[in-house]
């Protein structure tokens, strides 16, 4: 991984800021790309001081495809050359029956899971093509094998996310570039609280009487993937807690073991 350049979308909190650490941890150099400038910014100083890590920050709004292709066509030359590519960037926005479900977070989940997706493994990919070398890993779920209540529109955007990193590698069968999806279950981020609007207290709900994923863990699941030798295609991991055996199956105690 020494000198590998790789870029993560959405890497200013959870699973996300997990790869960074991760990455830097191998040797990586890193662009980081996110909205929330001031927490990527904050997070490419802790990396250089831990790691003495290259770091490119980069605001980054993936559901903006002009600010995308501009941004990334318009890095400079040292960076330009992308080694592997972690579409990390998404989001759920509540639990809402399909009926009753508001358009605005319909669009903002589609915009971001997919389209963003789209956006910029668009931008990224002729270059790894063209270079004969590259990875592109998307960042999937479980909600992308199986739907649960009030998780329809999320659950649909994390099958396109399935279904595209499947095309992908079809549409990339006799080049070197690589294609992966990772598909966790419950781990427990920033992402229910997000989902719920910022009520930390229904946010921490999900994951009571449970012993869920953390942010590392699927980082470490990713960095696994990443660091295959070049003839080793991992295409996809659907991995979830122990406590977990299916999208509506979780096994809750009082006492969650550590």
């Amino acid at each position: 991984m020494k000198d590998r350049i790789v870029l993560i979308t959405g890497c200013s909190s959870g699973i996300g800021l997990a790869c960074a650490r991760a990455f830097a941890q191998g040797g990586a150099k890193l662009i980081l790309c996110a909205r929330r400038i001031e927490r990527i910014e904050a997070l490419a100083q802790q990396l250089q001081d831990e790691f003495h890590s290259q770091v490119y920050p980069l605001s980054l709004d993936v559901t903006d495809s002009v600010h995308v292709a501009t941004a990334l066509t318009g890095l400079p030359p040292e960076w330009s050359a992308v080694d592997i590519l972690i579409n990390n960037a998404g989001l759920s926005r509540g639990l809402a029956k399909f009926q009753e479900g508001a358009l605005q977070d319909w669009e903002e989940m589609i915009n971001t899971n997919i389209k963003g997706l789209l956006y910029v493994t668009r931008v990224v990919l002729p270059g790894m093509i063209k270079r004969g070398h590259g990875h592109v890993i998307n960042l999937g779920s479980l909600a992308g094998h199986q739907t649960y209540p009030g998780g329809n529109i999320y659950c649909a955007t994390k099958a396109a996310v399935r279904v595209l990193t499947e095309a992908l590698k079809q549409d990339l069968l006799g080049t070197p570039v690589r294609v992966t999806t990772v598909d966790p279950g419950l781990v427990e981020t920033e992402f229910s609280v997000v989902r719920f609007r910022g009520d930390v207290e229904r946010a921490a709900q999900v994951y009571e009487g449970m012993t869920a994923l953390t942010a590392e863990d699927v980082a470490e699941t990713i960095y696994f993937c990443a660091s295959r030798p070049a003839h080793v295609n991992i295409t996809e991991v659907l991995m979830m807690p122990t406590d977990q055996s299916g999208a509506t199956l979780v096994h809750r105690r009082k006492d969650p073991a550590p």
